[in-house]
Formats: structure tokens, C-alpha cells, sequence
């Protein structure tokens, strides 16, 4: 199995290291258009060799796709050009409507799985790789009625070699649930890290004062900027909705705690307290 990933960042390098590791690729093939996470991802032994685009697609079973979205609106055609009907490529992406209208009507479609590996870091690039990221987490296959069997198969079979846990979803059901899991989150530390990083002008012991739960919650915002603005971007509606809803509670929170109203703020944390049913 010679499997080349395009993207050698956190994602794609993460993969490449399981795959090995699991013995699902017998060679790795790393196509990144920055140099040095090329020749990063090759010195630190997450790739077997670095090729040009064309001639890792060609030579490839399996392609993946571990670019941001934006780029892969570009990449994932050209990849499509280029397979025969025996290859095989999936994406990673975080959004996956845009990218699957974009490749909807192309003759190699079928040989096409969308994918999304639910698993991830703040950190970026080939040297934020790590073994075991992806290990009990969850791979979203979408319109899996769009791609041929074996395909999905193949892409299957990775994604279980990772112990990794497969369901199945549509593209838009993705896109709505992603924005309320991922993308808010990762907006909110965003906003939490700009907020302090504006008080911190004033004062310098602020960082000295953050605890354990500050940490924990903007973490978030050393996430890299490439990445996420093309996922704000490329789902943009959903994220807007649920950026409403959020900031409907938000002012609900200053409202009642500018009217002295205990209560009002109480029954909002205890409401909150609910989510303890989703998450342990």
C-alpha cells in the first residue's frame, strides 16, 4: 500500500505516523508545498519521501487530502485529474459541502471519499505531529452514496486501523454539527484570548493570575490562523447562526447580572450544568 498525504501539517503528518505505525501503509509518500515542512516531515521520519504533485498522486493507492479547505477547493480537482479508476483519495477537511458541490459532476467522483478525522491540536505544521492523536476518536464519512464501495472500504479500513471510530453523515448535517462543536469553540477562545491580551496592556500580572481554568479555556486560540479562518469562511451560514445563539446568551448573561438579578445568572449556570449528560 503507498499511500501519499498532501499536507504535511498536524493533520496530515499525525496520519501518516499512525498508518505506519498500524501497518496500514508499507510507504509514504509527502507532497507539501512549503519546503520546509517538506523536508521537516522527511528528517523526522513521517514520510518515506517527498515527491512533486503530480508524480505523488501518480504513483500513489491511496491520496490524502490534509490541506485547508480553501486549498483543497484547488487541490482536490487537480488530484481527481489526475487518479486512475484504481486510486483512491479522500480529504480531511473540516467543511464539507463546498468541497463536494465543487467536485459534484467530475468523471472521477466515485473514486472520491469525504472525510473528517474528529481529532486535533492547537499546534501546526509537521513538527506538532504526534502518534496516537487520532486513537478512540471519531472519522466522519459524508455522501458515502457518492463514492464507489470500495472506496469507502479502503478509507474505511484506515480510519478502524487508527482505532478509530467510523459514522456516517451527510455533508450539510456535518457542516451544522461541526459549527456548533468546533467552530464556536474555537471563536470563543479567539475572542477570550483578545479580551485579556487587551487588558493585559494595563496590566502585567494578569498572566501571573490566569489559573489552570483560564489555560483550559483559551488553549484554543494558539490555533493557526491558516486554518481556521478558511473553516469561518467555508461555513460561513452555520456559523453565524450558532455565533447568534451565542451571543443571545452572552448578553443574557450581562443583562441580568447588570440588574442584580442572582437568580436569572444562577438558573442560567444550572441550565448549563445540563451538558454534564453529553460530556463526561
Amino acid at each position: 500500500m503507498v499511500v501519499t498525504v498532501i499536507g504535511l501539517g498536524l493533520i496530515g503528518g499525525s496520519t501518516a505516523i499512525d498508518i505506519r505505525r498500524h501497518k496500514f501503509a508499507d510507504h509514504i509518500i509527502g507532497v507539501d508545498n512549503d519546503p520546509i515542512n517538506a523536508s521537516g516531515a522527511q528528517h523526522i521520519g513521517i514520510v518515506d519521501e517527498i515527491c512533486e504533485f503530480e508524480d505523488g498522486v501518480r504513483r500513489a493507492d491511496l491520496i490524502l487530502v490534509a490541506v485547508p479547505v480553501n486549498a483543497a477547493l484547488k487541490v482536490l480537482p487537480a488530484v481527481l485529474d489526475i487518479i486512475n479508476d484504481n486510486q483512491v483519495v479522500a480529504d480531511m477537511c473540516s467543511v464539507k459541502s463546498k468541497l463536494g458541490d465543487w467536485v459534484k459532476y467530475h468523471p472521477k467522483r466515485q473514486r472520491y471519499v469525504a472525510s473528517h478525522p474528529m481529532a486535533g491540536t492547537e499546534y501546526s505544521g509537521p513538527w506538532a505531529a504526534k502518534a496516537n492523536m487520532f486513537e478512540g476518536k471519531v472519522a466522519i464519512l459524508c455522501d458515502t452514496e457518492e463514492s464507489d464501495v470500495a472506496a469507502v472500504s479502503l478509507v474505511r479500513r484506515m480510519y478502524e486501523a487508527m482505532n478509530m471510530r467510523i459514522i456516517y453523515m451527510n455533508s450539510a448535517n456535518h457542516d451544522v454539527h461541526t459549527a456548533y462543536v468546533s467552530a464556536i469553540s474555537h471563536i470563543s477562545s479567539f475572542a477570550l484570548a483578545l479580551t485579556v491580551l487587551d487588558k493585559e496592556k494595563n496590566e502585567k500580572h494578569i498572566f501571573d493570575l490566569a489559573s489552570g481554568g483560564f489555560d483550559s479555556t483559551v488553549r484554543l486560540a494558539k490555533s493557526s490562523a491558516a486554518m481556521w479562518q478558511p473553516i469561518f469562511e467555508q461555513n460561513k451560514d452555520n456559523v453565524l447562526i450558532v455565533l447568534d445563539t451565542y451571543i443571545k446568551y452572552l448578553q443574557e448573561f450581562k443583562k441580568n447580572l447588570e440588574a442584580d438579578d442572582n437568580k436569572a445568572v444562577y438558573d442560567m449556570i444550572d441550565q448549563a450544568n445540563k451538558i454534564r449528560r453529553v460530556l463526561k
